[in-house]
C-alpha cells in the first residue's frame, strides 16, 4: 500500500527533471563562446508531468500497464524558440542561463522538500518519529 505512493512519485520526477535541466544549462554555458550554438532548454516540469487532457487521465498503476510509470517524463531537450543569436550565431546568454541555473536549484530543493514533508507526514501516521 505505501510502496507506490503519487507523492513520492512526484517528488523523484521532479527531482530528476531538475537534474536533467541542470545539465542542459550547464551545457549551454560552457557553449557560451561557440560560434553557431543554439541555446537549449527542457519544457517546464507542469507542462511534462500534467496529464493531457487537463482533466483526470489514466495513469499506469504497474510498470507493466500501459506505457509505464514513467512514460510521460520524456525530457525532450529542444532549442528555445525566444533567443535572440549574436552576430556570430550563438544564441547563448550568460544572464538568463544563471537565472535558469537558481531556478533548477530552487526546483530541486522543492522535491527534496515535498518528499521531507511526506516522509515526516508518513512516519507520523504510523506512529515512528
Amino acid at each position: 500500500m505505501f510502496e507506490n505512493m503519487e507523492i513520492f512519485r512526484m517528488a523523484h520526477a521532479l527531482a530528476r527533471h531538475a537534474g536533467a535541466r541542470q545539465a542542459v544549462v550547464s551545457q549551454n554555458m560552457a557553449n557560451a563562446d561557440t560560434p553557431g550554438y543554439a541555446v537549449r532548454d527542457i519544457a517546464a516540469f507542469a507542462q511534462v508531468y500534467a496529464p493531457d487532457g487537463g482533466g483526470q487521465a489514466l495513469r499506469a498503476t504497474r510498470a507493466g500497464h500501459m506505457l509505464g510509470a514513467d512514460a510521460r517524463l520524456d525530457f525532450a531537450v529542444a532549442k528555445d524558440p525566444d533567443a535572440v543569436a549574436d552576430p556570430n550565431g550563438n544564441s547563448v546568454t550568460l544572464e538568463t542561463e544563471m537565472l535558469r541555473a537558481v531556478d533548477v536549484k530552487r526546483q530541486h530543493d522543492r522535491a527534496l522538500a515535498i518528499y521531507k514533508s511526506s516522509l515526516t507526514v508518513l512516519r507520523t501516521a504510523i506512529g515512528r518519529r
